[in-house]
């Protein structure tokens, strides 16, 4: 696997404020990373840091090789963390021209940048004429100028319509599937989970798992089970050591696995021990449950 960024032990403190601690992990090229967290988790500080607008306290990060100097590296590297910023009474065309100017960009690329987020058909349009979402979209398209190796964003979706959400998660994964890397902030589990192939969880600055999404969420699942006698049917999960634990919700009974175990074989255990169902389904934990079960324990 050919890295992109490699972060160790990365730290940063604002006074008596710890907003990222001893943060490590490492991208690949070729994947979707999110990092996901709650709002002040420091997400925005490590895209800061690694992007050279925010002072790192310690610990250290290199782009590629470690060979290059972030400031060439960052050449190579196409990034929106603040909202979109262009010239309001200039048209799409005319503020990506300004960026090529800046950037040392042939002029070339802007339309086939503005056909991958959609907006070819408005590139003579003025810039205050865009709703949020096609602001987002031609942020994109600016990012993209100088054929990044890898994409950064900074809460792509936030504060844009259902419509404007599914836009732009479809434009990230057809910029991945073209093989740019992409490293997106979000607070959003459903964006992760839809968008991503790997995650990293924050919580108050700490790192509470790094790896694949698919791995995140691969438990062996649960069952939710209602009978007559929620008493007797909880005593008999209790002694049973593929639970790891039960919770009993407005009468429905919630059995999480730690070992693999199908609902054919949970319906015969509880029957051959007089208890009969008249509830029983499996179910696969989502990315929100693990992520509460990480946050939950990362609270103790």
């Amino acid at each position: 696997m050919e890295p992109i960024l490699t972060l160790n032990n990365l730290t940063k403190k604002f006074g008596f404020l710890t907003a990222v601690s001893n943060l490590s992990f490492t991208i690949n090229k070729g994947n979707v990373y999110g990092i996901l967290g709650p709002n002040g988790s420091g997400k925005s500080t490590t895209l800061g840091m690694v992007l050279n607008v925010v002072n790192k306290t310690s610990g250290n990060f290199h782009w590629f090789d470690g060979n290059v100097t972030t400031h060439d590296a960052l050449k190579r590297v196409g990034a929106i963390i603040e909202r979109p910023n262009f010239y309001p009474y200039m048209s799409a065309h005319q503020n990506l021209r300004l960026v090529c100017k800046i950037k040392g960009v042939d002029p070339s690329k802007i339309d086939r940048n503005l056909e991958i987020v959609g907006l070819l058909n408005r590139k003579d349009s003025k810039f205050r004429t865009f709703s949020l979402g096609m602001k987002q979209r031609l942020a994109i398209a600016s990012a993209l100028l100088n054929d990044p190796e890898i994409l950064i964003l900074d809460e792509p979706t936030n504060g844009l319509d259902p419509q404007g959400i599914h836009q732009i998660r479809q434009i990230i994964k057809d910029i991945a599937i073209n093989g740019t890397t992409i490293l997106l902030a979000s607070h959003l589990l459903d964006e992760v989970e839809k968008v991503c192939s790997h995650v990293v969880v924050l919580s108050k600055g700490e790192k509470l798992y790094s790896g694949r999404v698919d791995e995140m969420i691969s438990s062996h699942g649960f069952f939710e089970m209602k009978c007559d006698d929620h008493d007797a049917l909880k005593k008999l999960l209790d002694s049973n050591d593929a639970i790891e634990k039960i919770s009993d919700e407005n009468g429905l009974i919630t059995a999480f696995l730690n070992n693999p175990m199908e609902a054919s074989e949970m319906n015969r255990f509880t029957f051959e021990n007089g208890i009969i169902l008249s509830h029983l389904v499996k179910r696969k934990e989502s990315l929100e449950e693990q992520f509460l079960q990480l946050t939950d324990k990362s609270e103790i």
